[in-house]
């Protein structure tokens, strides 16, 4: 019986933390509107956001072009298939690793960003003194951060797969000397802009969603202490970071089921 009470009080508990979570996300959606009245305030969030992740996206993004390359050339040299080598890169970039790894990297990156400073505003009780001046802070403060991460999402996205094809482009012409035309060409007759680029931007602003409404959860929610705000920025990275893999399986199964 007490083995059956302790799990009845661990399953009520992530349950009610689940519905916490999800009222907090619909008082989001509803603050966002107010949001696009100060258009300012949502800028320079991009900015700032975009500056916070913008060279771990580059570096990262460049890598994986690198790797991939080498990866699917000494796997397709096999069936002499390394003609294909610039389509499965393009593919793989943009359908998959590039929203997939960005999200990662941002939630790392600028998702623990956002959730320590909403936490030290917390912490130093400037939340409660908007709060007290009748000032909503969801309006105010998480509403413009929410929307600025989810228009960055798609921007670092774009740019990580953009810089993964160039380093792969590096490494199968300039290195390994398969045909720049041939690397080109193949690409522009295999990929389709609107099932695979534009589902991959898809799913770049979903994921954008999911890691900027959990850090700032994360961050609001917080206990108003030095140790509370670094338990909830590891929080914010292990939580977004397996809501975007879910996510992404349940996102390629709809998107990419039929032909």
């Amino acid at each position: 019986m007490k083995l059956l009470q302790t799990i009845g009080q661990v399953v009520l508990a992530q349950l009610a933390r689940w519905g916490h979570g999800a009222l907090f996300f619909l008082d989001l959606l509803r603050a966002t509107p107010s949001a696009l009245r100060r258009f300012g305030l949502v800028v320079g969030q991009v900015h700032a956001i975009g500056n916070r992740s913008l060279v771990i996206i580059v570096a990262s993004g460049l890598s994986v072009g690198f790797v991939l390359a080498l990866q699917m050339y000494y796997a397709l040299t096999t069936y002499g298939a390394a003609e294909s080598l610039g389509l499965i890169v393009n593919l793989a970039l943009v359908r998959e690793l590039g929203p997939v790894v960005t999200a990662l990297l941002f939630a790392g990156r600028a998702g623990t960003s956002l959730t320590a400073e909403i936490g030290l505003m917390k912490a130093g009780e400037q939340i409660a003194a908007m709060e007290l001046m009748a000032i909503d802070p969801k309006a105010r403060v998480l509403a413009p951060r929410f929307l600025g991460g989810i228009l960055s999402m798609p921007l670092l996205a774009a740019l990580f797969s953009t810089v993964g094809i160039l380093g792969a482009y590096v490494v199968a012409v300039l290195l390994i000397g398969i045909d720049a035309g041939n690397f080109w060409s193949i690409q522009q007759n295999g990929v389709d802009v609107w099932r695979d680029v534009g589902n991959g931007v898809v799913k770049s602003a979903v994921f954008g969603v999911i890691c900027t409404a959990v850090a700032l959860y994360q961050g609001y929610e917080t206990e108003a202490t030095p140790e509370g705000v670094a338990y909830a920025t590891t929080r914010t990275v292990v939580t977004a970071s397996l809501g975007v893999l879910a996510m992404d399986f349940i996102l390629t199964a709809l998107m990419f089921s039929t032909p």
